[in-house]
């Protein structure tokens, strides 16, 4: 079988995508895959055409990669890929969006307030939309890009002054920023496989694992950086607890429609399990969470690659 494995980007997770491609090609040149990767440029579409995949593995992060993007572009191409929908993926990326989804639901959520602006970050009104917020949410908050990952142009925001800060930063990375109440407690993350509405590949948990970052917030850093975060799998938690955030995740996971694999994370605090987003991408790095997850359930990173690729190949030509 020939796969495309498609990295970089032009996002600003691109020193990640490129680092999750390397391992992804590593691991499908072990099982013998016939392999190429291919940056996403002005060249793309002519290195696709030429290679000829039968399957596409998307590397990608952020923009132009986990938002449905390229998937759209693949979908037109007729090529299938690993990964979810076009409509999933965007609707993942949008922070605002999964939350609009899923509140409905009973998921337990933060609360928020959703900032708007087209102006460039050095000509927002600071002072108006930090008064805005505080009628609503009190300090300390978490103010963060809403279509971004990796936690790019995230701010813990303690101070009114640090909460003009943050809301600069994010506005720099998107015209829309999501301000959330800040929860201290357990960072948790649910790593899934499988596919929403399929009965012969149903979504299941394959690690929940507590995350403890070596700064107060789970930062690019804490996230990327050797020795940033410590991974514990199973996290330490009650197992009632465990099985909600669990059941939690599996919910949000299906009923925004994610396919193959991704990641469900929490917060948890006093008054029990915050989601706080879900991955359709996860980082395939080698200090990502799928990776320890699967090596915790006894499968190989290789094996794990290649059960993905199976799936997407077998619901490709089902």
């Amino acid at each position: 079988m020939k796969i495309a494995v498609i990295y970089g980007g032009r996002s600003a997770e691109r020193e990640v995508s490129l680092n999750s491609g390397r391992a992804i090609l590593q691991a499908l040149s072990s099982y013998g895959y016939e392999v190429c990767g291919m940056d996403v440029n002005e060249s793309l579409f002519d290195e696709l055409k030429q290679f000829k995949p039968d399957l596409v593995f998307l590397g990608l992060h952020g923009r132009l990669g986990e938002d449905g993007a390229i998937q759209g572009a693949l979908e037109v191409l007729g090529i299938p890929y690993v990964g979810s929908s076009v409509l999933s993926s965007a609707l993942a990326m949008d922070k605002v969006m999964t939350k609009r989804v899923l509140r409905p639901l009973g998921i337990p959520l933060a609360e928020d307030r959703v900032l708007v602006s087209r102006a460039t970050p050095e000509e927002v009104d600071l002072e108006r939309m930090t008064n805005d917020i505080l009628k609503y949410l009190s300090l300390p908050v978490i103010v963060k890009p809403n279509r971004e990952g990796s936690t790019f142009g995230l701010t813990l925001a303690t101070t009114n002054s640090l909460l003009k800060q943050g809301i600069k930063e994010a506005f720099s990375h998107d015209e829309s920023i999501l301000v959330e109440s800040y929860i201290r407690g357990m960072e948790v993350t649910v790593v899934i496989v499988g596919t929403a509405h399929d009965t012969q590949n149903p979504p299941r948990v394959l690690g929940t694992i507590e995350i403890i970052p070596k700064a107060e917030v789970y930062d690019y850093e804490s996230k990327y950086g050797m020795n940033g975060s410590e991974h514990i799998i199973p996290a330490r938690l009650p197992q009632n607890l465990l099985s909600q955030v669990e059941a939690y995740a599996l919910t949000a996971y299906t009923e925004l429609g994610c396919r193959d694999y991704g990641r469900v994370d929490f917060i948890v605090g006093d008054q029990g399990p915050v989601l706080l987003e879900v991955n359709t991408l996860p980082g395939m790095t080698a200090t990502s969470l799928v990776p320890d997850a699967a090596r915790a359930a006894g499968l190989s990173f290789e094996a794990l690659i290649d059960q993905l690729v199976s799936q997407a190949y077998q619901r490709a030509h089902s």
